[in-house]
């Protein structure tokens, strides 16, 4: 049978600073960023099921995207684990929510982070196609795994 893909938008708030960095990214800074998700399967074929005709519930992928992603990432500020550890520790003492990274939070690292927590979570018959995060309107990082296979 035909594959389908299948693409679900998320929005969120979030905070980061690039530790090194030697541009203005480097102070701490918000977006509002968009995460485009695609996966590809084949629609099943069982009148019987409550999901024939689906590729993957929408409700499904929604679901492991809002718990493992969105709701963690709202309105947090990411930084590398390795950033000022005073600063670092102000911020916990304040209360605020806090993200510490063993990568920099770039766009791009970011993305591979979701890109691996979204493939652990997904069931076997469907497979991630692509995602795409949009750090601004006009600048985003997208991944294909047609080009990581």
């Amino acid at each position: 049978m035909t594959k389908v893909r299948l693409t679900k938008k998320y929005t969120f708030e979030m905070a980061h600073a690039l530790k090194g960095y030697d541009g203005l990214c480097r102070h701490i800074h918000g977006h509002s960023y968009t995460l485009e998700i695609t996966v590809i399967g084949t629609p099943m074929s069982d009148d019987s099921h409550p999901k024939n005709g689906m590729v993957m519930d929408f409700k499904e992928l929604k679901k492991i995207v809002k718990s493992q992603i969105v709701e963690k990432f709202d309105h947090a500020l990411v930084m590398s684990a390795k950033s000022n550890p005073q600063l670092i520790e102000v911020l916990k003492e304040d209360g605020h929510k806090l993200i510490l990274t063993d990568y920099q939070p770039t766009c791009e690292l970011m993305l591979l982070d979701y890109v691996h927590t979204v493939r652990a979570q997904l069931p076997d018959h469907v497979q991630l196609f692509s995602m795409r995060l949009h750090e601004t309107q006009s600048s985003f990082a997208e991944w294909f795994a047609s080009d990581n296979d």
